[in-house]
């Protein structure tokens, strides 16, 4: 008769309580730190739209599925460090291992963990970070278009346009017309371009951020130095781009695109530019850090084991390190992809690859009772640590002995 052997549950839970715990400590400070780094640049956009509380919690928790995608996999490798750290000081993965478990049945939960955290990262960057790219910038567009439409009025010189200054005379309250336009025009030009027209109206165009005034039936007077030119038009449009004051609010295009919509827009263009690899790296990007999350993390449980009773823990600092060095290998591949250099798969990829064999290394040589680092690599380290500071320690005693010779003569 068959004895089907099954999964310690309890053990299993305890697990995953003792990584969930610093996750979500973790998680709760990481959040905080990046919420004031990017609350300073919002201060000012808040300050100059003199936007309200409630506009302003919405307008900034659209930021929390970027800010999660990175603050997620460091709590998730945090959590799995620190869990089995404590676990490690405390003597209890011994008290497990002298009771027949090995390090391999502590790993299930370890992994599924991992991925359930992981699979929320994905979630966070597949659907919510373009909805939310889509609704920060139409809360922008309408913040920005109420500023102007409360700065219009009539008898006033509104300079809510910033160097576009539009007089009116009168508007008409139902339709919204407006009757005897004046408007200066400062952008890129010494002397202010005027224009003048009898009617006209404002258009917007929230897909492109921008408002057009459209006057009919009037004037353009661009006056210079040499000569002044007047243009009479039967109708005029003036596009100004809606730009909040701290250039923050709004993303580009291919990060309010869904996953489908990135694929054919880079399949739309036939050559292989800058903007097509943006595209693909954009792509790439959205499932190669959810991916990361899941890899770095077990990383954390070799890193973890390393705490010993009375023996100071450096996994915490090891794990801070690895993943400092996964977003700059990340970054770096991101870079050659965008010139070119190596495919945009093979460059936004090769960072996981190396951690994830990276973590099987490490897997095992725990569960091998073995060290982290083989020591033939730590003796060739030492090595050359000693033919590369040797010489450097022989000219500084060399430097000390002269200086302690010349204080020594009278």
């Amino acid at each position: 008769m068959k004895r089907h052997l099954k999964p310690p549950r309890l053990l299993y839970s305890y697990l995953a309580t003792e990584m969930l715990a610093p996750f979500f400590a973790s998680f709760v400070i990481m959040n905080c730190v990046f919420f004031l780094v990017k609350l300073i640049p919002f201060l000012n956009f808040v300050l100059e739209l003199n936007i309200g509380v409630a506009d302003f919690i919405r307008l900034f928790s659209y930021l929390f599925p970027n800010i999660f995608l990175y603050s997620i996999p460091m709590a998730a490798m945090m959590g799995v460090t620190i869990g089995f750290a404590r676990l490690s000081s405390d003597s209890e993965i011994l008290a497990l291992k002298a009771s027949g478990i090995s390090m391999y049945q502590i790993l299930p939960p370890v992994i599924i963990v991992a991925a359930l955290i992981a699979l929320l990262t994905s979630y966070f960057s597949i659907k919510l970070i373009p909805l939310s790219e889509i609704s920060m910038k139409q809360l922008t567009y309408q913040l920005l278009k109420e500023k102007i439409n409360e700065g219009v009025k009539e008898h006033v010189f509104t300079e809510a346009l910033g160097d576009v200054v539009v007089y009116i005379d009168q508007i008409d309250k139902g339709s919204g017309e407006w009757q005897n336009v004046w408007v200066s025009d400062m952008r890129g030009v010494d002397n202010p371009v005027i224009t003048m027209a009898s009617s006209g109206s404002m258009r917007s165009d929230i897909s492109n951020m921008m408002v057009t005034i459209v006057l009919r039936n009037g004037s353009l007077h661009r006056p210079s130095n040499e000569s002044a030119q007047i243009v009479q038009f039967d109708q005029y449009q003036i596009n100004i781009p809606l730009q909040p004051p701290s250039g923050s609010a709004v993303h580009l295009k291919r990060t309010a695109l869904t996953m489908q919509e990135l694929l054919d827009e880079a399949q739309h263009i036939p050559e292989n530019t800058l903007q097509k690899r943006k595209l693909l790296i954009e792509f790439h990007k959205r499932l190669v850090l959810p991916a990361g999350c899941l890899i770095i993390s077990l990383i954390g449980l070799p890193l973890g084991m390393q705490a010993r009773p009375g023996k100071k823990a450096i996994g915490i600092q090891a794990g801070l390190a690895i993943f400092v060095l996964y977003y700059i290998l990340f970054t770096f591949g991101k870079s050659l992809a965008e010139q070119n250099i190596a495919p945009v798969a093979l460059s936004m990829w090769a960072p996981n690859a190396f951690f994830l064999v990276l973590a099987i290394f490490w897997i095992v040589r725990i569960s091998n009772e073995q060290s982290l680092v083989p020591r033939t690599v730590t003796n060739l380290l030492k090595a050359l640590s000693m033919k590369i500071f040797a010489p450097i320690g022989v000219v500084c005693n060399r430097m000390l002995n002269r200086m302690k010779r010349s204080d020594q003569v009278p």
